[in-house]
This record gives C-alpha cells, sequence and structure tokens, in this order.
C-alpha cells in the first residue's frame, strides 16, 4: 500500500484554507450561511463522514437516502404549506432546482401541444440560474423591468407578457439583488387563468420567510403553496437551512407534473437510468447534513435563528440610514440589504457604495459589490452593494456598524469610477471573437490577471468596467478569468 503523510497533507490544506475568507464569524455577507452554532457544525460534519462511501444515485441500494429524503421533502413540504399533492426532491443547489423547475415546464408546455420556441417570463431581478437554464434548454428568457427606484415589480407588468407561447413565469421570494419579494398572488391568478406554469424561486428566503415579519409587524403576503396558482417552490438547505453546500429542494405541484422532471431510459446495454435530477452518482453528504440539521432544530428552532436574523436586519439596516450619504434601496423582505448613494444629499455628502464596500473589505468584511443594469426599457438599476445578515451577525453588529461608518466616511464624496477612464486602460480590440490569449491579454492589461489571476483588493475599478464593456465581452473576460484561476500551473 502507497504510504502518505496523513499530517502533512492536512497541514498543506489548512494553509490553503487560511487564504480563504472567512466562513464563521459573520465578516462575510455573502455566500456563508452561518448559525453561529458549532454544535450543529459538528453534528452536519458527523453526518457528512457517515454517509461519505453513499452513491445517492441508487436509493434502492443505498435505502438510506430514500428515508433521509423523504423526511426532509416531507418537512419542507409542510413548511411551505403543501398538500399531499406536493411532491419533489433535493437538489445539489438552487441552480439544479431552478433548471429543472424549467425543464418541467417545458415538458408540460410540449405536452400541452405548444409549438415553436417557449417563453420563460420573469422580472429582471430573476436569479441568473434562469439565464443559463433559457440557455441549456433552448427557451427564451422574456425579461420584464422593476421599479427603477425600489427593485420591485409591478404584477401587471409582467401579467401583459403572459400569453400561449409561455412556458414558465417565475418569481422571486425575495430577489437576490434587493431583497424584494415579488407579487406573488397577483401573477398566480392571472397564471392559472392562463393556463400558465409558475415557479416561486425562495431559493434564499424558503427556510426564512415563513418566520418573517414585515417592519410593521405582520406577516409576510402569501408566496408558497397556499397561493392556487403555484406549480413549483425552490428552497435552498444550504442558505437559510444551514446545511454544508450543495443542497436544495424543488417542491413541485402534481405527481404527474413533477414526473417530468425526471430523465430515465433502458436504451443501452447497461443498468436502467432514471434519475430525478441532473446529477447521476452523488455525494449523499449535503443530504445527510441537511436532514441531521432538521432533526436537531425543528420549525422552532428555525424560528428562533430567522428572529436573531430579522432583530439583526433591522438594526442594520438602522445603521445604513443614519450614515450619510447611503441608503437601502426599497423596503425589502428578510434578511438582505442592497445599498445604494442617497442621491438627495450633495454631491460632497454622498458615498458610493462600490468604494465603501472596498473600504470595508480592508477592515475585514466582505460585502458583495453589484453592478447597474439598463433595463429592456432603457431604464436603469443603480449599482449597489449587497449584504446577506445571518444570524450570527447579531453578535458582531457593534464591530460591523464601527467598519461601515468609518469606511463610508473614507471615501465620502469621491465618485464612482468612471467608466471612461475604465475603458482607456483597455487594449485595441479587434472585431471577431476573442480568443483565449487575446483575453488573457485583456485582463493582465487592466491589471486584473497577471502571474497569479484573480480579482483585484479594490474591485470598485472591476465593476465599473462590467458596466462600461459591451455584455458578450464583459462575459468572455469573466470566463477567461475564472478559467485561469484553475489551470495547473
Amino acid at each position: 500500500m502507497t504510504s502518505f503523510d496523513r499530517n502533512a497533507i492536512l497541514a498543506r490544506l489548512s494553509a490553503l484554507r487560511a487564504a480563504d475568507a472567512p466562513t464563521h464569524g459573520g465578516h462575510v455577507l455573502s455566500y456563508v450561511y452561518d448559525s453561529g452554532i458549532a454544535d450543529l457544525d459538528e453534528l452536519a460534519a458527523a453526518a457528512v463522514r457517515l454517509v461519505q462511501p453513499v452513491n445517492g444515485l441508487d436509493p434502492t441500494t443505498f435505502t438510506s437516502v430514500a428515508v433521509m429524503e423523504r423526511e426532509v421533502l416531507g418537512f419542507a413540504r409542510e413548511l411551505l404549506h403543501g398538500g399531499d399533492e406536493v411532491v419533489g426532491s433535493v437538489t445539489s443547489g438552487g441552480t439544479e432546482s431552478c433548471l429543472l423547475a424549467v425543464k418541467t415546464a417545458r415538458e408540460a408546455w410540449r405536452a400541452a401541444a405548444g409549438v415553436g420556441r417557449p417563453r420563460i417570463v420573469a422580472p429582471v431581478t430573476v436569479h441568473a440560474a434562469f439565464h443559463k437554464a433559457a440557455e441549456y434548454f433552448d427557451l427564451d428568457l422574456d425579461l420584464v423591468p422593476v421599479d427603477a427606484h425600489t427593485g420591485r415589480l409591478e404584477a401587471a407588468r409582467l401579467i401583459e407578457r403572459l400569453g400561449p407561447d409561455v412556458a414558465l413565469a417565475v418569481v422571486s421570494a425575495p430577489s437576490y439583488p434587493y431583497g424584494s419579494l415579488d407579487p406573488v398572488e397577483e401573477v398566480a391568478a392571472a397564471c392559472e387563468a392562463a393556463g400558465v406554469d409558475l415557479h416561486v424561486d425562495a431559493c434564499i428566503g424558503g427556510w426564512i420567510l415563513p418566520f418573517w415579519r414585515e417592519a410593521d409587524g405582520s406577516a409576510v403576503a402569501p408566496w408558497d403553496f397556499r397561493v392556487a396558482g403555484v406549480t413549483s417552490v425552490s428552497a435552498d438547505l444550504h442558505k437559510f437551512g444551514y446545511a454544508p453546500k450543495g443542497a436544495s429542494v424543488l417542491l413541485q405541484r402534481g405527481r404527474d407534473r413533477q414526473r417530468l422532471q425526471y430523465f430515465a431510459t433502458t436504451g443501452w446495454p447497461g443498468y436502467p437510468v432514471v434519475n430525478p435530477t441532473l446529477l447521476g452518482s452523488k455525494s449523499a453528504g449535503a443530504l445527510a447534513a441537511s436532514w441531521a440539521i432538521i432533526q436537531a432544530l425543528g420549525a422552532r428552532g428555525f424560528a428562533e435563528l430567522a428572529e436573531s436574523c430579522l432583530r439583526a436586519t433591522r438594526t442594520l439596516a438602522d445603521v445604513v440610514a443614519d450614515i450619510d450619504g447611503l441608503r437601502v434601496v426599497g423596503s425589502p423582505t428578510g434578511p438582505l440589504l442592497a445599498v445604494e448613494t442617497d442621491d438627495a444629499v450633495p454631491e460632497e455628502g454622498r458615498v458610493d457604495p462600490h468604494h465603501w464596500a472596498d473600504r470595508a473589505r480592508r477592515r475585514g468584511w466582505y460585502l458583495q459589490l453589484q453592478p447597474g443594469l439598463t433595463q429592456p426599457d432603457g431604464t436603469r438599476l443603480p449599482h449597489t452593494t449587497h449584504l446577506t445578515i445571518t444570524p450570527v451577525t447579531r453578535d458582531r453588529l457593534d464591530e460591523l456598524e464601527v467598519a461601515l461608518r468609518a469606511s463610508a466616511d473614507e471615501v465620502r464624496g469621491e465618485p464612482q469610477v468612471d467608466a471612461e477612464t475604465a475603458l482607456a486602460a483597455l487594449p485595441p480590440l479587434g472585431a471577431g471573437p476573442l480568443d483565449s490569449d487575446t483575453a488573457a491579454g485583456i485582463l493582465r492589461a487592466v491589471g486584473i490577471a497577471g502571474d497569479t489571476p484573480g480579482l483585484p483588493s479594490d474591485q470598485a475599478p472591476l465593476l465599473a468596467l462590467i458596466e462600461a464593456l459591451p455584455r458578450p465581452l464583459t462575459e468572455r473576460l469573466l470566463v477567461e478569468l475564472l478559467a485561469r484561476i484553475v489551470e495547473p500551473a
């Protein structure tokens, strides 16, 4: 047997991990969802270890997979007010859940004699997973503009886009960019009348909105299976279900409809293949961790963690409102805030949210920069900084407030990075598509990719470039950046 030095291998891994952004302690306000309960993390890790060799491909061979998935789906169905007709799958994450929701709707549309290329109708704020789904499954994505000041969708603007070529309408509970809860009831009623499937993307809200209250203390407006026209809901266990990546739930109304999600074939000489999700062989680790966390917390435990998020979110929104030159976009529902420049104050008092986020990062706090966007109707959504609040944020509010105020003071009056300045750094571009070496040369010219590719320490100039360049060019450059990060040296 080959010998190895376990301690040396793990020591190198520890050194690599030390360079990561911190996954615990509340310093990263996106990507990670820290419950603040160390015992819960240990429970999840132990559950993963127990099923490490298990192949989730076949729940008839590994029957623990069937039991855990059945119980996770049962808990999720009750949480989201689904009846006996609501069934589903545990997936590898929100993107897979959204892809499968689209695939199912496309098959249902085709079965109903849909002809041609179907559309997905969704607000501009819908998650990028639906852009991917439209590309993968050959649908047109028809994006509906939202209010440029609040990020909210007006139901009528989506409803007027419904038609016989629409395979699926999508709304968010809430949207990731601004935390706005889309008008689910109004859209669902119109979809039901028009015979159009409606998916509620609750990937980020599905495990916390059931316990949320609006600012006036009232319950959140119905958005789940209580609403008659909702045909499917996605909810990520690895977000406010506090499970390791990647685990999500996709619930669908109606067994016959949900079966359209599956892929099955006996058309090869190997074993019969029946897959409810995009993956075949898959780890059972995230499922086992999700199951264990649900067993430990139950509805009461999730409610208590949601209360921590709610209080921290309210406090943090008040902090931002008290910082001259910044303001929260709209009236978010749930533990998400988007922060923009307050244009109501004189220029010398304004704070650019991207400069603000860069200064906060220097202080050890990771906020997420979001570019501005021109909508299909020509209106402009502002560039913002995104914050996701988790239960552990409550224990860090004082030090976070100090960092946010100090960062704002440093950049108050400093204008947004000028797009023309960013563009001036680019080398001459040819008319044709970029090859890999040319794309890499452009990245080097603007100071993004060198011997060690990666994002610059200050990201405001990069975001200005993303906003200024044509989308196809920006996307090609970002592909090159990410691809080169993982290329062998």
